[in-house]
């Protein structure tokens, strides 16, 4: 698909891999529309690339609630006239055990990472459908293709959004619609830190700011940067290539995992 002169929609887009989309949209030429649920970040942001010369929307957006999605197309129908590509990007991890996980923050994790793709596919993909052309963009992830202990409602839902994409990919074949699955492993962002967002009502305390140097030496790995990812990401809506990777150890992983289940073998952790 051209980029050129298109629009595009970015949610999560205030900060990390969002916020590497938007400005690589933008260096393509598109019109992008950045919603996120981080009033202040975001308006400084958008206000940062307009000034430079984008052609930039910021609407504020919580993804997990179907009415503000809906008011988010909208708004990008009356700033821009049309979608062509939509990034469902939103989302948040909460570490926990899965046996000391509530029900709330069940309901928290679900509503942004996996309801939030669920009703940005249902309010844009019609009408992408509807004028033959369009590119969707699920942001999923390494955990939704490999599992680890102690981030069972992160790895439900991103094995979820895997689930949904390739659905989503296959009713769309013929329509002019593409469909890529982002699965980053690790990628130099805030996602560490997203219980900033979460509902006041959870009670959870500032996660405070978390050194990357020290993220990276905890999963052994090396962290990619949003403008990086972003280049791969512009590259597949290009070519309409539905995988996303980050990480060449992502596949060993993947194929390790796919052996173990041809043989029923019990899950094992290791990176």
């Amino acid at each position: 698909m051209e980029l050129n002169d298109r629009v595009a929609v970015v949610t999560g887009a205030a900060s990390g891999i969002g916020l590497g989309l938007a400005r690589r949209f933008l260096d393509e030429g598109m019109k992008v529309v950045m919603a996120d649920i981080e009033a202040d970040v975001l308006a400084e942001r958008a206000n940062e690339l307009a000034g430079a010369g984008g052609r930039v929307e910021a609407v504020v957006c919580d993804v997990s609630d179907p009415d503000q999605i809906a008011a988010l197309r909208e708004k990008t129908l009356e700033a821009f006239g049309a979608v062509h590509l939509l990034c469902n990007n939103a989302g948040v991890a909460c570490g926990r055990p899965n046996v000391k996980t509530r029900p709330d923050m069940w309901q928290w994790v679900v509503g942004v990472n996996l309801l939030g793709v669920a009703y940005g596919v249902s309010a844009f993909a019609p009408l992408m459908v509807e004028q033959g052309e369009g590119h969707i963009v699920n942001t999923a992830s390494e955990a939704g293709l490999t599992a680890s202990p102690f981030l069972g409602s992160y790895h439900a839902t991103k094995y979820a959004v895997v689930g949904l994409s390739e659905s989503l990919a296959m009713e769309l074949a013929d329509t002019g619609v593409g469909v890529s699955c982002l699965c980053p492993e690790l990628v130099r962002t805030r996602i560490f830190e997203s219980t900033r967002n979460a509902p006041d009502a959870l009670g959870l305390p500032d996660p405070g700011t978390i050194p990357f140097d020290q993220v990276e030496k905890m999963m052994d790995s090396v962290g990619m940067e949003p403008a990086d990812l972003a280049g791969r990401v512009a590259y597949a809506v290009k070519t309409n290539r539905f995988w996303v990777l980050t990480h060449d150890a992502t596949k060993s992983r993947v194929a390790n995992r796919n052996r173990a289940l041809e043989n029923l073998q019990n899950p094992k952790f290791g990176r």
